[in-house]
C-alpha cells in the first residue's frame, strides 16, 4: 500500500474501487444517519446516540478526527473498537488495496465500514471528514435520514471561498428521496441546500420552517408538527448547543422516537473537547484552584460559540491557552473572544507539522484586541496564571490537535 501523497485529497474513485475489492461493505450496514456541516457534527451526532440508546437500540458510530486515541473514531454497537479488531481490519484493507494509492482518511473509512457491516445493530451514525459531496463516507446510496448542522467558512482550500460552494459541498451528501434535517443556516447557504434537496426529491426538515427550538425559563423548547416537547437544557455546555440539541431532536423525531429518548439526546450526550471541565489529572492538580475548561472549536463560527459561552458564565478573570493551525482564520476565531478575555497565552501544537509558531498566534490575538504573551506548552502557560490568579478561569482552545493533546497529557 503507498499513502498517498496529499493528506487530504478529495475525490472518490479510491474509495470506492477499495470498497469493491472488500465486497461492498457499504451496502451492508445498518440504517445509516449521515451528518454533514462546518459546526455541531459531533455534539448533534453524540446527542442522536444518546437519544437511541437509551431506547435500548444498538449504534455504530463514525467519528473524527480523534482526540486522544485513533479508537475514538469507531463506535461499534455502542463499544470503542478494541486494539486487536481494528488491526486485523486494517491489515486485511492493505491487503485489499494493494500497491494503490489511498489517503489515510480513506483507508480508515474502509476499515470501519467493514467492521459495521460485520456487527449487528440498528443504525450507523456516520460523521462527514470535510465537506461532504467528495468525502470518503458519502458512498451510502439510501441512508435513513442525512443531516445539516450550521454550515460557516472553513476549509475554503478545499470546499471553496464563498458559503453557497461550501454548502453546495455539504449538501452532497442529500440522496434521492431521502429527508434532510437541516440546522439553522444563513440564507446564501439555505438556498442551495433547499435547490439541491429539491432536484432530488429529498424531504426537508429545516429549523425556523419545520422545526423550531430555544431556551426559556431554563428549559429547552423543541416544536415540530408533532407538538411541543419541554426538555432540560443539554449537559453539554454553552448556548449553541439548544440548536444542535433541536437538529439531534428532529432526527430523532423523523426516526419516529418518543419522548423519553428526546429527553436522553439532551441529558446522557458525552462528546469531549467541546467546553468540557476538565476535574482530575495531572494538568488539574498543577493548578487545582484553577477553573480549567477545553474546547477544540477552530474557526470564526466555533470562536463565537465559545464567547456566547464565556458570556454566560459567572465573572471571573479568564485566560485562553490558545494553540492552532496555520489553515484558520486565526483572526477571525479570536475577535468574538476579545471582549471576555483578560490575557492570552498562546502556544505551538506540539508534534503537528501545520501548528502555528506561538509567536505569529500571540501577534493574531493583539491584533483582534486582546492582550497576549507567548508561553513553552500549556503546563507553563497554565502555572504562570495560577501562580498570578490560583482562582483564575483558563480555557485551552483553538484547534482539535491542541486539545487531543491536553487529553492525552491529562490523562
Amino acid at each position: 500500500m503507498t499513502l498517498h501523497p496529499k493528506v487530504i485529497d478529495l475525490t472518490m474513485d479510491r474509495v470506492e474501487r477499495l470498497l469493491a475489492a472488500l465486497g461492498h461493505p457499504e451496502r451492508r450496514l445498518p440504517p445509516v444517519i449521515h451528518i454533514a456541516g462546518t459546526n455541531g457534527k459531533g455534539s448533534t451526532q453524540a446527542m442522536i446516540r444518546a437519544g437511541l440508546e437509551a431506547e435500548g437500540a444498538l449504534v455504530h458510530a463514525y467519528t473524527s478526527p480523534h482526540l486522544a486515541r485513533f479508537h475514538e473514531r469507531i463506535r461499534l454497537a455502542g463499544e470503542l473498537i478494541s486494539e486487536p479488531a481494528l488491526t486485523a481490519l486494517l491489515d486485511e484493507c492493505v491487503v485489499a488495496n494493494g500497491p494503490e494509492a489511498i489517503t489515510f482518511f480513506e483507508i480508515t473509512t474502509c476499515a470501519a465500514f467493514l467492521a459495521f457491516a460485520r456487527v449487528p445493530a440498528d443504525y450507523t451514525l456516520l460523521e462527514v471528514g470535510l465537506g461532504g459531496r467528495l468525502d470518503a463516507t458519502n458512498v451510502v446510496e439510501k441512508p435513513a435520514l442525512t443531516i445539516i448542522t450550521p454550515v460557516s467558512i472553513d476549509h475554503q482550500q478545499y470546499l471553496g471561498e464563498t458559503l453557497p460552494e461550501i454548502a453546495g459541498e455539504k449538501a452532497g451528501i442529500i440522496k434521492r428521496g431521502v429527508p434532510v434535517i437541516v440546522g439553522p443556516q444563513e440564507l446564501s447557504g439555505l438556498e442551495v441546500i433547499e435547490a439541491r434537496a429539491a432536484r432530488l426529491g429529498a424531504p426537508v426538515l429545516a429549523y425556523g420552517q419545520h422545526w423550531h427550538v430555544w431556551e426559556e425559563a431554563g428549559r429547552l423548547v423543541f416544536q415540530d408538527e408533532n407538538g411541543l416537547l419541554d426538555l432540560p437544557l443539554p449537559n453539554l455546555p454553552g448556548p449553541f448547543q439548544v440548536q444542535n440539541a433541536g437538529a439531534a431532536l428532529a432526527a430523532l423525531r423523523a426516526l419516529g422516537k418518543g419522548e423519553a429518548a428526546c429527553a436522553a439526546a439532551v441529558t446522557r450526550a458525552f462528546w469531549p473537547a467541546r467546553m468540557q471541565r476538565l476535574r482530575v489529572g495531572p494538568l488539574v492538580a498543577l493548578a487545582p484552584q484553577v477553573e480549567l475548561w477545553l474546547d477544540g472549536g477552530h474557526n470564526p463560527a466555533g470562536g463565537a460559540a465559545v464567547a456566547a459561552t464565556l458570556a454566560r458564565m459567572p465573572e471571573r478573570e479568564t485566560h485562553l491557552i490558545c494553540g492552532m493551525l496555520n489553515t484558520k482564520d486565526v483572526r477571525g476565531y479570536m475577535q468574538p473572544l476579545a471582549p471576555h478575555v483578560t490575557r492570552l497565552h498562546a502556544v505551538s501544537i506540539p508534534g503537528e507539522a501545520n501548528t502555528l509558531p506561538a509567536e505569529v498566534t500571540a501577534k493574531a490575538a493583539q491584533s483582534a484586541g486582546m492582550d497576549a504573551v507567548t508561553a513553552g506548552s500549556v503546563a507553563e502557560a497554565l502555572a504562570t496564571i495560577a501562580a498570578a490568579n490560583a482562582q483564575a478561569r483558563v480555557l485551552i482552545c483553538g484547534s482539535l490537535y491542541l486539545a487531543g493533546g491536553v487529553l492525552r497529557e491529562n490523562g
